[in-house]
């Protein structure tokens, strides 16, 4: 059971490792882009590719649906980022239960956006945690898991793809060792459980009144979806890649204090320090250097980017909430 990109790798893994694959789940196609035309789901699409059959319940708690997943007689049901809460029905369909590939190290960064928060947050560290489900929002007993550092200029593309990989080799790991009989089931400890919501409205739009550490995770959290954006002459210019450096003391923040095309350059003041963009993309156009968009753009020295307030509305906070007890994460 699984949907976006993330699932694809253990949807690859296990197939190549000979499991029985009796049904692929994931969430209905969707309309997508400009033009709104459906868009098949990533594991959708492999699925087909593999002539595996495909299911795609409109609700997960249609008897219909359990029907299906119950003729299929599934000894296990591997689960990377399907979407949706699994009622206690699923839950105990399968003999072997249900297995879970969390992009994190549990009981750290629970919920819908692990991978985004940890390079928000500053984590040094992550992992993938393979994990018995029950009915909490990944409070499971904890089977195998694996740590990986967060590199200092990594971004979340770049950690997703590495996540994903190391969860479908876990994954693959955990259904061998349980054909010679039950794993250790690990418990969580609740009271350092932190969680890791899904990416509020308006969490992408740049207050350059900030310290630039917090904009350099900002840009590489965010990057390349949904991308942190400033104001350019009332139009969005997305920052998909920039680095942290030095500032020009009084300058007030979201001034331009550096635009050299002819050295790829093109510096920003924040509230602590300044950022260098080096990879930008203005609103209906394509991804560019920063070069390429002061050569089509007279961007002059200090000119001002976006607000230095709050953006409209409440800015959601960048801090991690720390829930104490699984009742916390319903």
């Amino acid at each position: 059971m699984g949907t976006p990109d993330f699932a694809v790798p253990v949807l690859d893994a296990l197939h190549s490792a000979h499991h029985h694959l009796a049904a692929i789940v994931c969430q209905p196609d969707r309309p997508a882009g400009r033009g709104l035309s459906v868009s098949m789901a990533p594991v959708k699409k492999r699925a087909l590719e593999l002539s595996l059959p495909v299911l795609q319940p409109l609700k997960i708690k249609d008897p219909a649906f359990f029907e299906s997943l119950r003729s299929a007689e599934p000894e296990v049901i591997v689960v990377a980022a399907y979407g949706k809460i699994l009622p206690r029905e699923i839950l105990a369909l399968p003999a072997l239960g249900c297995l879970n590939v969390h992009a994190s190290l549990l009981p750290r960064l629970r919920g819908a956006c692990p991978i985004h928060r940890a390079i928000l947050e500053g984590e040094e560290r992550t992992g993938v945690t393979i994990m018995q489900m029950d009915e909490g929002l990944d409070t499971g007993d904890m089977l195998l898991w694996e740590e990986t550092p967060i590199g200092p200029r990594e971004n979340t593309g770049q950690l997703h793809d590495r996540l994903a990989t190391m969860g479908a080799t876990l994954v693959v790991q955990t259904l061998d060792r349980l054909r010679d009989g039950p794993l250790s089931r690990v418990p969580q400890d609740h009271a350092k459980a932190t969680y890791a919501p899904k990416l509020a409205e308006g969490i992408a739009l740049i207050d350059w009144s900030l310290p630039v550490s917090r904009l350099d995770r900002l840009v590489r959290g965010l990057s390349p979806f949904p991308a942190a954006y400033t104001v350019l002459e009332k139009r969005r210019l997305k920052i998909l890649e920039a680095e942290p450096c030095d500032g020009t003391a009084g300058s007030s923040p979201g001034t331009v204090i550096e635009a050299a095309p002819s050295r790829d350059l093109l510096v920003v003041a924040c509230g602590e320090g300044a950022l260098r963009l080096s990879r930008v993309q203005p609103e209906g156009r394509r991804p560019m250097t920063a070069r390429d968009f002061l050569a089509g753009n007279r961007i002059q020295i200090g000119q001002t980017l976006g607000s230095t307030g709050k953006p409209c509305g409440t800015r959601p906070s960048l801090e991690v909430q720390t829930v104490r007890g699984p009742e916390g994460l319903r």
